[in-house]
């Protein structure tokens, strides 16, 4: 299952909070490379884990399986303070519009082909359903341009706000997605499972087993 929580929230469990950032670390410092955002104690934090984040987490037998951040675009975010240049033209914002932001499949949970695991596409599911339930219907995402076909190929409406650029190892293009019921059901249909993800509440301590 994935569930939804606020920084508030993340903060007041120190398990989760833990294992997301050191997640975070291993993926886009020690993997990708991107040593700005490099810290003595293994933890990738950054400013933008304030109160209007919502952190988005998937539970698998009690381990943190996948993780991602959602930004509103109406407060400073990616796009606008850190990555300007991945947007030639106005860059989208509103209510309506969030970055989907540190995505990241813990390495035990990589299973898919192509690089998209299962992990991956419930996370995917559960940001579409998350975002359906808020009339959120646009995503900005800062990914390698290969994602770009995916996320067509899911029924997302995939607009590129930019040219691509090198940050670490990675190629990255600034992409705008769109999406609607329809999106999801393509979503469900591929991962063939088609009860929502989004759990309610919180998770159990990380270490102890729950279903998925």
């Amino acid at each position: 299952m994935l569930f939804s929580l606020t920084t508030q929230q993340l903060m007041e469990r120190p398990d989760l909070w833990e294992a997301v950032h050191r997640l975070r670390y291993k993926v886009f410092v020690d993997e990708m490379r991107w040593t700005d955002l490099d810290r003595p104690d293994g933890l990738e934090i950054d400013q933008f884990d304030h109160d209007g984040a919502e952190h988005h987490l998937v539970i698998r037998n009690g381990e943190l399986a996948g993780y991602h951040r959602m930004l509103p675009t109406t407060r400073p975010h990616l796009l606008s303070d850190v990555m300007p240049e991945l947007c030639e033209g106005k860059r989208p914002s509103g209510p309506n519009v969030w970055e989907l932001t540190r995505y990241a499949v813990a390495p035990g949970f990589r299973d898919g082909k192509r690089g998209v695991s299962t992990v991956g596409t419930e996370l995917i599911a559960g940001f579409v359903e998350w975002g359906l339930a808020r009339n959120v219907d646009q995503v900005i995402i800062e990914v390698e341009p290969v994602w770009v076909l995916r996320t067509l190929q899911l029924h997302f409406l995939a607009t590129p706000l930019g040219y691509q650029r090198t940050y670490g190892n990675q190629q990255v293009v600034a992409t705008l997605l769109t999406f609607n019921e329809h999106t999801l059901d393509v979503v469900r249909s591929r991962r063939n499972h088609h009860a929502p993800v989004l759990a309610r509440g919180t998770p159990h301590m990380l270490g102890m087993r729950q279903a998925s």
